[in-house]
């Protein structure tokens, strides 16, 4: 059965620039892969963590929304649990209401007013 995901990751900020896009890229692939379908993307950029992972108090934060089957996702995730570069990622099952709340944030239409002009 086809679910709808949300999965954010954290990569190590002693990353360069060409690093993260690569990262992302790779994962963004993985997702094709396994047959996903990418609904949204979002690089929220360099923050700072709530508390230190790795002795690293900041990292970089991105976004992927994807429709696809429930058991694909340990695979996507057993990557990332592999990869040094990501030091935190969390995977979630947007139901109905989630699904909602996300279309209509206001982060997320700014961008698409902006693609359009």
């Amino acid at each position: 059965m086809i679910n709808r995901y949300e999965t954010v990751f954290i990569l190590t900020p002693v990353l360069s620039d060409d690093q993260v896009k690569e990262a992302v890229k790779k994962y963004e692939s993985t997702l094709k892969d396994l047959g996903a379908k990418l609904t949204h993307k979002d690089h929220w950029g360099l923050r700072k963590l709530a508390y230190p992972i790795q002795k690293k108090t900041t990292g970089f934060y991105h976004l992927f929304e994807y429709e696809l089957e429930g058991e694909k996702i340990a695979k996507l995730e057993l990557d990332m649990k592999r990869d040094e570069k990501i030091m935190r990622f969390l995977t979630v099952k947007m139901d109905k209401h989630h699904i909602t709340f996300a279309e209509n944030r206001p982060t997320r239409n700014k961008k698409a007013a902006k693609a359009e002009a």
